[in-house]
């Protein structure tokens, strides 16, 4: 019936719009990490990103991105390895 293809549409227009939307600012609107790791990979990141706590995400994520496969890892930010990590980062952005 035509009610419910003009819905159907509306519906697309508004899923599209959002999406694309999202997208156009590169806002994540839900955690990046599901798992993280723990494990020791220091010698293997290529670069750490620091993502604090936002409306989107409650946890702040730690992404390290691996030199030789460009993959992105989620770090476990408990992890005492990843602890230091983090304080070196702070520490060298701040002088």
């Amino acid at each position: 019936n035509m009610k419910t293809q003009i819905f159907a549409c509306v519906m697309v227009l508004i899923v599209f719009l959002a999406t694309s939307e999202g997208m156009s600012l590169g806002v994540e609107l839900h955690c990046r990490c599901i798992l993280t790791e723990s494990k020791h990979i220091g010698r293997h990141i290529a670069k750490v990103e620091l993502i604090p706590a936002n409306s989107h995400c409650e946890e702040t994520e730690i992404i390290a991105t691996l030199k030789n496969t460009g993959q992105e890892v989620c770090l476990d930010p408990e992890a005492p390895w990843v602890k230091k990590v983090i304080q070196k980062i702070l520490s060298s952005k701040r002088r």
